[in-house]
């Protein structure tokens, strides 16, 4: 008897401790950032970090599914003469590699030409604002009260013209119905909104 109660205490300490543990790692998840200037920029932040900083895309989403957070896909490459790209996702805080992709670009042309970087041109930091702007015109404009991100996207035209880049975001009302659509340029000027 003597024996069971120090190890019976010993395993409650240590199950407190993984669960603090496991609360206080996942409050900075990528999984669980905001739809925010400020937790898109953490998602911009964690690209950074797994693919540097100079990494090019040619898709870049961003999902939220309210069973376990945000997923982030996109389509990468750190060398974009090699003309091979990798698709990746973060789920969950893991990232997996869904495929290798070959790309062709026009002869007499840089594979750079037609893709992106996050930066300054694109932010995702300004992504995360507009999803907020977003959010707040349907509270004021549609009177409703809690919606809620199903996609962020940095749309980048196959052609590379970077200047027909957009970001678009989709909202919906917290228990699902509508799909509310907005188009954004570079600069922040809502293009369209349609539901």
């Amino acid at each position: 008897m003597k024996n069971k109660a120090p190890k019976t205490i010993s395993l409650i300490k240590l199950l407190a401790l993984l669960l603090l543990m496991q609360l206080t790692s996942c409050g900075n998840s990528t999984q669980n950032q905001p739809a925010t200037a400020e937790g898109f920029q953490n998602i911009e932040n964690e690209l950074k970090d797994q693919f540097g900083k100079d990494a090019f895309y040619t898709d870049l989403t961003v999902t939220y599914n309210q069973s376990i957070g945000n997923i982030i896909g996109v389509t990468v490459t750190e060398d974009p003469e090699s003309l091979k790209m990798g698709q990746w996702n973060l789920t969950q805080d893991t990232w997996q590699q869904n495929s290798d992709i070959t790309i062709e670009v026009p002869s007499g042309t840089k594979a750079s030409d037609f893709m992106f970087q996050i930066g300054e041109a694109i932010s995702l930091s300004k992504l995360g604002g507009l999803v907020e702007k977003s959010i707040q015109k349907l509270k004021d404009e549609k009177n409703l009260e809690n919606p809620i991100l199903s996609t962020a996207r940095v749309y980048f035209p196959d052609n590379g013209d970077a200047s027909k880049a957009e970001y678009f975001v989709n909202l919906q009302p917290e228990n699902g119905g509508t799909t509310f659509r907005f188009r954004y340029g570079l600069n922040g000027d809502l293009i369209k909104m349609n539901y």
